[in-house]
């Protein structure tokens, strides 16, 4: 054999082993790999949760997470989820919940109980809202992620060229647009941007509206729908009255945050109903036409009425159908830690759902809002925990939405309506409690 003839049969030889090497040794090494899925929602900040899941792999080298992104709308990824876990689907183990969903997925023996794993004492470094929020029936299931409330964003730079301050009642908001809309004449300028779109912030929305006139949307102690009381009436109307038809654009009906929050960068609206994380996203130049012109007060209330803002946040369970709840729970504990929470809120603006941030140096020097947002965290109100929340909720997004959405609406009796519907669905939880 020729020395050239020997080296290419010495070379095969060598590729031969080779592969029979990657696939004997390395390709079982690769299929060894743990998967955890964790189902999310489509996020204003991908690149962010893509890094600090990226770190968790890297803290535990065997484990691969799979996401599986849903929609964003609330109301949507809800039904994502629910269906996973109907079908006791074992490939998901760890999931978002709205704060509204702990209740009912607890009642459904759908998501996995806590307290073995999160104690007394961890849920302490957390704030109170949450943490109740995620309880129900005395067990705990679900760690608060980054918890929201509804603030109000305004144009500081129009403001001040219009010598108005901040509102403090939405009457008052009402009239300051009215006075910039006529004396700025642009034609694409609009009073407010907020989410009225018939979904879950729909609710939120005008749960804030509703509260702040003194009214409610139904009494908890008696489990009655009060949504055909004077004050609740009164302010549903306000909305499409004053609201609706007279500062906003009617694109308001169809927006969720995302667009709402574009209309308010983009430098379209005076004032604009968001959660914290809008603040960041505000006053990014690489965003925002209107970075630096941005101010952030509390929610204004009606005359003679307190400002409300509703409860709002995320928080992480784990299916009770899991494979490997251990595997779930070091995911968790590592998506929820200080570590994680603060890097969301100096990435993402988010409200950390840990008492303690709120007085770190370098997330106040990055965000100042949050000193003084910590107290509307800290009062905000909470939807009622209760397992027949999604109908109650769905009932609310109907009622409210054709009442604000047509201007000759029968406010009156469509709230009779809504109100008997919901005392229907209250009639389940009044009869498990009689028993």
């Amino acid at each position: 054999m020729s020395l050239k003839a020997s080296c290419r049969w010495r070379g095969a030889r060598l590729r031969t082993i080779l592969i029979l090497f990657i696939v004997l040794f390395i390709a079982p090494l690769a299929e060894a790999q743990t998967k955890l899925r964790f189902v999310t929602w489509r996020s204003e900040a991908e690149r962010v949760w893509e890094q600090i899941i990226a770190d968790f792999e890297a803290r535990y080298p065997g484990v691969k997470v799979v996401q599986e992104v849903g929609p964003h709308s609330s109301t949507e990824f809800h039904d994502l989820v629910t269906q996973k876990l109907r079908n006791r689907d074992p490939e998901m183990d760890v999931f978002f919940m709205d704060v509204i969903w702990p209740a009912e997925f607890a009642a459904a023996n759908w998501a996995l109980p806590l307290d073995a794993f999160f104690t007394a004492a961890e849920r302490n470094l957390f704030l109170e809202a949450p943490i109740q929020a995620n309880t129900y029936d005395g067990r705990i299931y679900g760690v608060p992620m980054f918890v929201d409330a509804g603030m109000l964003y305004y144009r500081k730079d129009l403001l001040e060229k219009h010598n108005l301050p901040p509102p403090r009642t939405w009457p008052e908001l009402v009239r300051q647009a009215r006075i910039i809309l006529a004396q700025e004449r642009d034609p694409y300028l609009t009073g407010y941007s907020a989410q009225f779109k018939q979904y879950e912030g729909l609710v939120c929305n005008m749960m804030e509206f509703v509260l702040s006139n003194g009214g409610a949307l139904w009494n908890e102690q008696r489990l009655q729908s009060t949504l055909d009381d004077a004050k609740a009436k009164e302010a549903v109307r306000f909305v499409r009255d004053q609201i609706i038809r007279l500062i906003a654009n009617r694109g308001i009906l169809a927006y969720q945050e995302p667009e709402s929050l574009a209309l308010f960068t983009q430098g379209k609206a005076i004032f604009h109903r968001n959660w914290p994380y809008a603040w960041e996203a505000s006053n990014d130049p690489r965003q925002s036409k209107v970075a630096g012109k941005v101010g952030i007060v509390p929610l204004p209330a009606f005359p003679g009425q307190k400002s409300a803002a509703t409860l709002g946040g995320w928080q992480l369970g784990i299916s009770r159908f899991s494979r490997n709840p251990q595997l779930a729970w070091q995911f968790v504990q590592f998506m929820t830690s200080g570590e994680t929470q603060k890097r969301i809120a100096l990435e993402t603006g988010r409200g950390p759902a840990r008492k303690a941030l709120y007085h770190d140096p370098e997330i106040l020097k990055k965000s100042p809002q949050f000193q003084s947002q910590y107290e509307t965290f800290t009062l905000a109100a909470p939807r009622p925990r209760t397992p027949v929340y999604l109908p109650l909720s769905n009932i609310l997004q109907r009622y409210f939405s054709s009442a604000i959405a047509v201007a000759d609406s029968d406010i009156d009796q469509l709230a009779r309506a809504a109100s008997r519907d919901m005392d229907r669905a209250l009639d389940l939880l009044r009869d498990r409690r009689q028993r």
